[in-house]
């Protein structure tokens, strides 16, 4: 009698076993249906290189905080000298006053202030030069460079070219994670630039030409 009871007991837990998976199963298939499908997203695609410049279509240099500039107005020393563009981007000119010179070329400014002077010279002749564009910089910071700082953009300068004058790249540096980024109208936009892949020639257009506000990220 006994026997068949513990028979009877085997038979029973064998039996709730497929039962409980079973139920477990549907949990769990419940469950899933329950959760929103989320959309498969590709990853965003990196923005193309900016285009090249082409030699003669430089643009007009724009004057911009805190430059240096040169003030030469013929014939009249009173009114000729240096002028530095304060962070309110205006410049002192004698007579005049403060006048504004940050985002004009130094042609539509010296154009202002030959207008601004004709009320006291007859048929003024003034010429503006820059003397020190030191609005034109960029920025390289990271600790995989050597050196942080601000790099003078007088030149075609590219990345390549930013991070020599930085001393170069740490030993530890992430060669192949170094980041550009820019501010353009639409955006910040930020370019990849893969050191170990552009010595091997394997990317020429990473080692963009920088722009002035630029910033290079050179992480370790």
């Amino acid at each position: 009698m006994k026997s068949t009871e513990r028979k009877s007991r085997r038979v029973m837990r064998k039996g709730w076993r497929p039962a409980l998976l079973g139920i477990g199963l549907m949990i769990f298939v419940a469950a899933c249906e329950s959760m929103p499908q989320l959309p498969w997203l590709p990853a965003p695609a990196p923005p193309p290189p900016p285009e090249a410049r082409v030699a003669g279509e430089v643009e007009d240099y724009v004057i911009g905080v805190p430059d240096q500039l040169q003030l030469t107005v013929w014939q009249h020393p009173d009114f000729s000298g240096s002028a530095l563009v304060r962070r309110d981007g205006k410049i002192s000119v004698p007579l005049m006053g403060d006048i504004q010179a940050e985002g004009l070329t130094p042609e539509q400014l010296a154009e202002n202030i030959r207008v601004a002077l004709s009320d006291y010279i007859s048929t003024p002749r003034v010429d503006v030069a820059v003397m020190e564009m030191n609005s034109q910089v960029a920025s390289v910071i990271g600790g995989g460079v050597l050196r942080s700082g601000i790099v003078p953009l007088q030149h075609n300068t590219r990345v390549l070219d930013a991070l020599a004058s930085m001393g170069g790249l740490t030993p530890f540096a992430k060669k192949r994670r170094i980041r550009i980024l820019r501010d353009t109208p639409e955006g910040q936009v930020e370019y990849n630039f893969d050191y170990t892949a552009f010595i091997n020639g394997q990317a020429p257009a990473s080692n963009i030409l920088l722009v002035p506000g630029d910033t290079i990220i050179v992480p370790d």
